[in-house]
């Protein structure tokens, strides 16, 4: 029979299953079974001559771990229960078997809260008999291989309860070979699996959201909920737009010669550009003036300054146009319309233009 060390160093070995039980459920797991266990050949064997009182209770503790819900470890201790018989020389025998056991498990689901399982490994067992009341005492050791199968239920997530079946081999005494037995155990089992599992999170339904305009963004973020179905939109579902610089010519005034002074005919022209100006406010204007090619070069070009000028103020002082806007330079002869000093010439080369550069925006297409 074992002794009191080795199921103290059993127990202890079992204290770190205990301490491991976490927030989920653990792949450690403790228990302890009870049975009943017959030895053979019982009364078969050879030096027997009738059978005694046996004692056939069985029982064991175990700890086990799980690499999967489907396969595991387990390390524990069995006590086989003992069985009696008088020899043929009269003596009464007295044989039982304990010791440590290792081995693997595998369990198979079934519907609702039941499982298969199935066992096999070896036992490193410790065979005694008790010859004569103890007065002819003799033990040996040895490895016997076992398999086993089961039924189990579990109650809850962490408590199982298993009916269990399990045949050993070779539960041999050699030293005097006065034993060769097997031996069958059929028993319950309650197991225990530290820990608990983890519901997963409840997600409510949801009613999937409207995007009525079809711009990506649904319509209780849409801002703009009217946009077209080709425009870029912003994460509010409104337009993206873009910035577009475009330059116009809005035309020439002509001057007298030799004069910087605008004409009245002049001054529908300089309207239309301020109302121009003031429906695009971020609009600029450069007026530029021009001279013929008559007289010194010098003057001519300080003319088509007085020239340009001249129209920049007319912008600035009678129609409102902010100075910021306006910007004014002269050519002299050197952007002449028409090459040469032919009157025709002459009277097209004095004049102002006026070039307007604007700033508009326009929505970004898909």
């Amino acid at each position: 029979m074992m002794n009191n060390t080795l199921k103290a160093i059993l127990l202890t070995s079992m204290l770190p299953f205990a301490a491991n039980a976490a927030q989920e459920l653990s792949p450690w797991y403790v228990g302890g079974g009870l049975g009943v266990n017959n030895y053979e050949p019982n009364c078969d064997q050879k030096t027997m001559r009738t059978c005694g009182e046996d004692d056939p209770y069985a029982w064991d503790v175990f700890g086990g771990y799980l690499f999967n819900d489907y396969f595991g470890v387990e390390l524990g201790y069995r006590d086989l229960g003992r069985a009696e018989w008088v020899d043929y020389a009269n003596k009464l025998n007295d044989v039982g078997a304990t010791g440590m056991t290792l081995g693997l498990v595998g369990f198979w689901p079934l519907a609702d809260r039941w499982s298969l399982s199935a066992e096999a490994g070896a036992m490193n067992y410790v065979l005694s008999n008790n010859k004569q009341w103890g007065s002819e005492y003799y033990s040996d050791s040895g490895v016997a291989p076992y398999v086993g199968a089961g039924i189990g239920y579990n109650f809850t997530e962490n408590f199982k309860l298993q009916a269990k079946y399990r045949r050993y081999e070779n539960l041999d005494e050699d030293k005097w070979n006065t034993l060769e037995m097997e031996s069958n155990y059929w028993g319950l089992e309650l197991s225990y699996r530290f820990g608990h599992s983890v519901p997963a999170p409840v997600v409510a339904a949801v009613a999937p959201l409207l995007d009525s305009d079809n711009d990506g963004v649904t319509d209780d973020m849409d801002k703009c909920p009217d946009t077209a179905a080709n425009h870029k939109v912003d994460a509010s579902g409104c337009t993206i737009y873009k910035e577009v610089t475009e330059q116009h010519d809005l035309g020439v005034i002509l001057f007298d010669n030799n004069s910087s002074v605008v004409k009245k005919e002049s001054y529908e022209k300089i309207q239309k550009l301020a109302d121009y100006l003031n429906q695009h406010s971020r609009s600029t204007v450069m007026i530029s003036g021009h001279a013929s090619d008559v007289g010194a070069p010098d003057y001519n070009m300080a003319l088509s300054e007085r020239r340009a000028s001249a129209v920049a103020d007319i912008l600035v002082n009678q129609y409102g146009i902010s100075r910021a806007r306006v910007t004014s330079k002269g050519y002299g002869i050197t952007q002449p319309v028409i090459p040469g000093r032919s009157a025709e010439a002459n009277k097209a080369n004095r004049r102002i233009e006026a070039h307007v550069t604007g700033v508009r925006t326009e929505p970004v297409m898909r």
